[in-house]
C-alpha cells in the first residue's frame, strides 16, 4: 500500500515537474471532495487555463495593439495580470505586496508569462490543500508609502482573481483585432483541447 501511495505521489508531482511555462496547458484534474480551498484553487486554475492559451504564441504587433489612446496596449495589460498574479500568490504565501521596495529588473514578455503562469499555479497549489480556517490567514496586504492596508480573502476572489480573469478577456480580445484569434480548439469548459476529428 505504502508503495502505492509514493507512486501516486511521484505521478502527482511529475504532473507539474514540466517547464512553468507548460502549466495550464491543460487545467488539472479536479478534486475528489468540495472544500472552501479546492472550490477556490478551481478558480485559480481557470484564470491560469485561460491566461495560458490567451497569451500562448503572442507576436510583437499583438503585444503593441491598443483599441484606443485612452486604452492600455496587451502589453500592459499583460503586466496587470502579472501583478495581480503576485497579489493572489502573496496572499497564500501570507507575503505582503510591498510597495516601498523597488521591483528589479524588468522582464521581456516569455519570462512574465512563465512567471505568471508559475504565481497562478503556486497559489492553486497552496489552496487546494487549504482548509477553510486557513483562507482567513490569506489576506492581501499592501505597503505603502501611506502605510499598510488589510483585506480579507473575500476580496482576493471579487478584486485580483477575477480581475485578471477580465483582463485575459480582453487580451483575447485585443489578439482577435490583430487578426491572431484565440486557439479555436480551446474548450473552457472541459480545460482542455478539442479532441480532432
Amino acid at each position: 500500500m505504502k508503495f502505492f501511495f509514493a507512486v501516486l505521489i511521484l505521478v502527482q508531482s511529475a504532473s507539474y515537474a514540466q517547464s512553468p511555462s507548460d502549466y495550464y496547458f491543460e487545467i488539472p484534474a479536479y478534486p475528489s471532495s468540495y472544500t472552501a480551498g479546492t472550490v477556490a484553487a478551481r478558480m485559480v486554475d481557470a484564470l491560469g487555463f485561460r491566461y495560458y492559451w490567451g497569451t500562448e504564441g503572442l507576436t510583437a504587433e499583438d503585444l503593441a495593439y491598443q483599441p484606443s489612446l485612452e486604452a492600455r496596449t496587451s502589453a500592459e495589460t499583460i503586466d496587470h495580470i502579472y501583478e495581480l498574479s503576485k497579489v493572489l500568490v502573496n496572499a497564500t504565501k501570507q507575503l505582503p505586496n510591498d510597495f516601498t521596495k523597488s521591483e528589479g529588473e524588468v522582464l521581456a514578455f516569455e519570462e512574465k508569462r512563465t512567471q505568471t503562469l508559475k504565481n497562478i499555479q503556486e497559489a492553486s497549489e497552496i489552496l487546494r490543500e487549504s482548509t477553510n480556517d486557513d483562507l482567513e490567514l490569506y489576506k492581501i496586504v499592501f505597503i505603502s508609502d501611506n502605510g499598510r492596508t488589510e483585506y480579507p480573502f473575500w476580496n482576493q476572489l471579487n478584486g485580483p482573481l477575477a480581475d485578471a480573469i477580465w483582463h485575459v478577456g480582453q487580451v483575447v480580445s485585443f489578439r482577435r483585432a490583430t487578426g491572431h484569434p484565440f486557439n479555436s480548439n480551446v474548450s473552457v469548459l472541459r480545460g482542455k483541447l478539442k479532441e480532432e476529428k
